[in-house]
């Protein structure tokens, strides 16, 4: 296929069912036959009705993004032929129901499938997604046992629609090879040994949710909102089961204040959210930080302000992350760059909260937490849990909870501990906890707030809490955050291709930001790319404020992710305007590159 990968569309809608299942069950069983996937969805906001369309890339190797021009289009409706049938690529191919639908003449095979009345001959009319899977499974020659696997791991659980299920695939199956082709017309082969290696396939959500129970929290409360709420249905079934409790809250506000008792009487606590409820909980971690008690607020963004878009991505809550809480509360924000990166990043949000007793705001965002990828089977070993500084009863030192200290990490004490008593406070306070607003204690507290935050930036190094490629030494940067980084890697290995070298960072830690890291990467560089889901550039912005450097915004705000060619046709824009001598170093670096490659 095109590039060794396969991009497959699938459109239609949501009153008709079953176009996320069409995707989400293909996808998965390519991936349960050794390839790589990589998908990406959008679904209306309305109850009932309105256009779905589900994206995945399928490769034998690894893949960064959901691709950019389609190789197979899935359409169910003539709607979905007419929204996307220009973005086929020459040679591609449009799968399409003939009942619902005629496609315009264009550069593309197609492949008609009357679902309507293979349908209605089993008598199953809402089985015509899973008469495309067969039918997609017979035109790629994927393996039918495993198709059917897959079926039944997926819709099993209603056992008097499985039967007709499995038959709506036969259906499917048997008339691509009776009407269409008895052979693949296109075949994706798994690498070798693929199929037996132990593998994941799952979303970000689902990554973040296993990743918080390893991480050791046992307390979650939460109240549904678009997209976060797939992390509270996952813990609500499965933190029962290692000791821990899952509250569904009245609000937000409710939810986050559940969490902090929680965590003050020593159980490892997170909510999650979106932007509208992270704004209703700006107050409660500003209690916090004033309380110093360790807490993770999950923040999966999607598109606003207010309801906005709430089925589309966007990163355009890190302002209000960074800045939205009153009088320099001090916490930290954290951005996971992937699926995986979901399960390994929120362990070290916890170990951080609890730490340097402090709230964490961890920032998904609705592509990444729906997303669903295959990974490497997760290692809870690589990242020993870290607790929190318990005070000793038995030192014979009198309990201060607010202690002054070289590192501003005071002993915590537990409820029922004898002499630990002390109140939590959001007044300012003594080293007791007692209401005080003394000049002394305020400028005090004040810093030593601080100094916890400023001594966690130490951790960016500790953890390697980044992700840095490409080429060292080149000319032009890119420093992103969160899930821009997939098409910003493919478009890095194009431009590289054509001898534009670049190099990459994107930071986890956005607040506060790890001056050293940037500093020495910013320093190396003639311009410096920030691409990101916002309208203004807000991470642009904050690089500009924060180290007197101006960068280019490369900004989308439309509700979708970054296209590779988006990154790419950025870089050879921004290439195209350097200075001649700095192309030449450019090209000497690439072709220092490609010798040492050889």
């Amino acid at each position: 296929m095109h590039d060794q990968s396969l991009t497959l569309r699938v459109g239609g809608d949501s009153a008709a069912g079953g176009i996320v299942t069409t995707g989400e069950v293909f996808a998965r069983i390519a991936a349960y036959a050794g390839l790589e996937v990589y998908t990406t969805r959008t679904i209306p906001a309305e109850i009932k009705g309105g256009h779905v369309m589900f994206q995945a890339r399928i490769a034998p190797t690894e893949v960064w993004s959901q691709g950019d021009e389609l190789d197979m289009l899935v359409a169910f409706d003539q709607e979905s032929i007419d929204r996307y049938y220009a973005l086929i690529r020459p040679g591609g191919i449009l799968v399409y129901n003939s009942n619902d639908g005629q496609p315009p003449a264009a550069d593309y095979v197609t492949f008609a499938l009357p679902l309507n009345d293979l349908a209605k001959t089993i008598n199953f009319q809402r089985g015509r997604n899973i008469i495309t899977i067969g039918a997609l499974v017979k035109l790629f020659g994927l393996p039918p046992d495993v198709a059917i696997t897959v079926i039944e791991k997926q819709l099993g659980r209603r056992k008097d629609l499985l039967e007709q299920n499995l038959l709506a695939f036969k259906t499917g199956y048997d008339y691509v090879e009776q009407h269409i082709t008895p052979t693949a017309l296109y075949r994706l082969t798994p690498r070798p040994g693929a199929e037996k290696e132990e593998r994941l396939v799952l979303s970000g959500n689902q990554a973040l949710a296993i990743g918080a129970i390893a991480a050791g929290c046992r307390f979650f409360a939460g109240y549904p909102i678009t997209p976060a709420s797939d992390i509270m249905e996952f813990l609500a079934a499965e933190l029962p089961r290692v000791g821990g409790t899952m509250v569904q809250a009245e609000d937000e506000m409710a939810a986050l204040a559940m969490a902090l008792g929680a965590s003050y009487g020593g159980v490892r606590a997170m909510t999650a959210t979106s932007g509208p409820g992270l704004a209703l909980m700006l107050e409660l971690i500003g209690h916090a930080a004033m309380t110093e008690l360790p807490v993770v607020v999950v923040d999966v963004q999607r598109a606003g302000p207010s309801t906005g878009m709430p089925t589309k991505v966007s990163q355009g809550d890190l302002r209000m992350s960074v800045f939205g809480t009153n009088d320099d509360a001090p916490h930290i924000v954290l951005a996971p760059v992937s699926v995986e990166d979901n399960f390994y990043l929120i362990i070290h949000a916890f170990n951080i909260a609890e730490k340097y007793q402090v709230p964490v705001i961890f920032l998904s965002d609705q592509d990444m937490s729906v997303r669903v990828q295959t990974v490497p089977a997760f290692d809870p070993t690589r990242i020993p849990l870290e607790p929190r500084l318990l005070w000793d009863p038995n030192s014979g030192d009198k309990f201060q909870r607010y202690k002054d200290t070289p590192t501003g990490i005071s002993p915590m004490s537990l409820p029922g501990m004898p002499g630990g008593q002390y109140v939590a406070e959001g007044l300012e306070h003594n080293a007791e906890g007692e209401p005080n607003y003394d000049l002394y204690w305020r400028t005090t507290n004040m810093e030593k707030r601080a100094r916890k935050v400023s001594q966690a930036v130490h951790e960016v190094e500790r953890l390697t809490l980044y992700e840095r490629f490409g080429n060292a030494e080149a000319a032009i940067g890119i420093i992103g955050w969160g899930s821009t980084i997939g098409p910003v890697r493919e478009a890095v290995q194009l431009a590289e291709a054509e001898g534009i070298p670049v190099a990459v960072l994107y930071p986890k830690m956005l607040y506060p930001l790890s001056r050293a890291l940037l500093e020495d990467f910013i320093a190396k560089r003639q311009a410096i790319i920030v691409p990101e889901l916002n309208y203004v550039g807000q991470f642009a912005r904050m690089i500009q404020a924060e180290f007197g450097r101006e960068v280019i915004a490369l900004r989308q705000f439309g509700g979708i992710p970054f296209k590779t060619r988006d990154v790419y046709e950025e870089i050879k824009r921004v290439h195209a305007s350097l200075k001649p001598t700095q192309k030449t170093l450019a090209r000497k670096q690439t072709s220092t590159q490609r010798r040492a490659r050889r």
